[in-house]
């Protein structure tokens, strides 16, 4: 069967899998306060880090604690943030779900009541307010599925920035290595039909084909889980001529 694929072996933990290091700021969350209480705070700076494609806001807040929220479309340095029950419904506030109302487009949002913000941070995403009921606040993610959430869940008002940065071509192998790196993807990938037979299943023979069908089981064994896993179909879809 040859050894593990090269896409099969990520589970293993190799340091070329590893994502790099993003930097001093290991958390972009929420501060800890109180759900009861009103804050406000001044975007002092903005902020890039190594891994991240949605920019960082360095908030002061009134006691002088520093915390880093990700950045919205439209963010500047000196507006001023609010955080609390009683924000107003404006880009970059924080408040919690049960306060806003249907069809407002949030971000950075509460999986579960405390943990600062965790689902909707990629750069440009961002997620509707659908509905209120009895069981919670429903959101549509960007994945156009349905998500209800405790009503107590905090969000910021608008869209993540940095939208559209990986539309941007990669200019140099240089540049797409140290990209793929700060994600932990690997880089380059060599095709399977260009490697010999002992390292994939497709490799080998006297010209680059696969040589067999592409189409595996979900249940393949690693060495060959490769190709079209568990495809439904392959190929072009053909309209049949009516007579």
């Amino acid at each position: 069967m040859g050894k593990r694929p090269l896409v099969r072996r990520r589970g293993r933990g190799g340091m070329q899998f590893r994502a790099a290091r993003t930097g001093k700021i290991k958390q972009a969350k929420y501060p800890n306060f109180p759900l009861s209480e009103q804050h406000e705070g001044t975007i002092i700076d903005l902020v890039h880090e190594r891994g991240r494609d949605a920019p960082l806001a360095k908030v002061r807040f009134e006691d002088n604690s520093i915390s880093f929220i990700p950045a919205v479309l439209g963010t500047k340095v000196g507006t001023t943030i609010q955080f609390g029950l009683k924000s107003e419904i404006e880009n970059g506030n924080i408040i919690s779900i049960q306060n806003i109302p249907d069809g407002t487009i949030v971000c950075n949002v509460e999986k579960t009541f405390g943990d600062g913000g965790s689902i909707v941070k990629s750069a440009g995403g961002n997620a509707i307010v659908f509905s209120h009921g009895e069981e919670g606040v429903t959101l549509k993610l960007p994945s156009r599925k349905f998500s209800t959430l405790n009503k107590k869940n905090r969000a910021m008002i608008g869209t993540l920035a940095g939208g559209g940065v990986g539309e941007r071509p990669l200019m140099s192998a240089g540049g797409a290595w140290r990209r793929f790196r700060s994600k932990g993807r690997k880089y380059p990938i060599v095709r399977g039909v260009a490697q010999a037979a002992y390292v994939h299943p497709h490799g080998g023979g006297r010209h680059q084909h696969v040589g067999q069908s592409s189409t595996v089981s979900r249940n393949a064994p690693p060495g060959a889980k490769v190709g079209s896993i568990a495809a439904r179909k392959t190929g072009r879809a053909r309209i049949k001529e009516r007579k």
